[in-house]
């Protein structure tokens, strides 16, 4: 029985070249990796139970604030805008971030509005109290509040004119226990 030995010719620059072509797919598929990275930042619960808006004349420079406080004692303002289910949607700061540009072109969002928004119940009492900022019209301002309710469809739950007198006034415009309008 003969043996049949084939001489194969091995080319040492063929095989590194075959190396870093290799390197170079790894390296591709690694950056496709890290380009598009899951983003879990910015994931917001968009359910909602109930909205607590503030609203008073457009275009008036004055700046009304809305402060929530739920039963736990944790306090939902301009200065914290998350706490615990509440959430601050829109801090209106006046006519200041009205204007707009948008291609070039310029445009004004003259409604002065402040949204809360309770994503869950918590038994007992929230206070909701307004306090007039900055009145830049040294006018006295009359304010609307409307609370409602989402789920499981929306309805009016309460409704209420103030007017701030002057400016640095705070005043508690609705104090209601969850279990009673829930």
């Amino acid at each position: 029985m003969r043996r049949k030995f084939k001489f194969y010719s091995f080319d040492p620059f063929t095989d590194l070249l075959f190396n870093i072509l290799l390197g170079f797919v790894f390296l591709f598929f690694l950056t496709i990796l890290f380009i598009n990275p899951i983003t879990k930042l910015g994931n917001v619960n968009l359910k909602a139970e109930y909205i607590i808006t503030i609203e008073w004349k457009e275009s008036l420079p004055d700046d009304v604030d809305i402060w929530v406080k739920d039963p736990n004692g944790e306090i939902v303002s301009y200065l914290k805008k998350d706490a615990g289910w509440l959430h601050l949607d829109r801090d209106d700061r006046g006519v200041i971030n009205d204007k707009v540009s948008i291609n070039g072109e310029e445009y004004t969002y003259p409604i002065n509005r402040e949204v809360v928004t309770l994503r869950g119940i918590i038994p007992g009492e929230y206070i909701v109290n307004l306090y007039l900022y900055d009145n830049k019209s040294n006018n006295p301002v009359d304010v609307k509040l409307i609370i409602e309710k989402v789920n499981p469809s929306l309805k009016l739950v309460y409704f209420n004119n103030i007017t701030l007198m002057q400016n640095d006034s705070e005043m508690t415009i609705a104090r209601f226990n969850s279990k009673l309008i829930w």
